[in-house]
């Protein structure tokens, strides 16, 4: 089968893998530059098996973990800063200057200009 590239309709089968590609002209990327070819299968085949449930368990700990690193660096370049002038600071970060203003009014005075 001839495929155009980005083409949705075409599927051609994925000769290096040996099964069908989703979208033709779409190559393989790794996840990650370190990771071995069969680990990162087995990764994914691992999410593939893994519930609904237990796969937002791992995205909130993720996130939960996300927000104490951006706390901790706050807190690191704002030692002395209350504890509302280090929320408003991660909302910043977070939601970005615009939108951190627009739901928190006083954000406006810890944004740069």
């Amino acid at each position: 089968m001839t495929c155009v590239k980005g083409s949705l309709t075409a599927a051609p089968r994925c000769p290096a893998a040996g099964r069908t590609a989703i979208i033709a002209g779409v190559t393989h990327t790794s996840l990650s530059l370190d990771t071995s070819p069969d680990i990162e299968r087995r990764q994914v085949e691992s999410w593939r098996q893994m519930s609904a449930a237990q796969k937002a368990a791992i995205v909130t700990g993720l996130t939960r973990a996300a927000y104490a690193m951006t706390f901790a660096g706050v807190r690191q370049r704002h030692p002395d800063a209350s504890s509302r002038e280090q929320f408003l600071r991660v909302a910043v970060i977070v939601l970005g200057p615009d939108l951190a203003r627009l739901a928190y009014p006083d954000a406006a005075r810890v944004i740069c200009r």
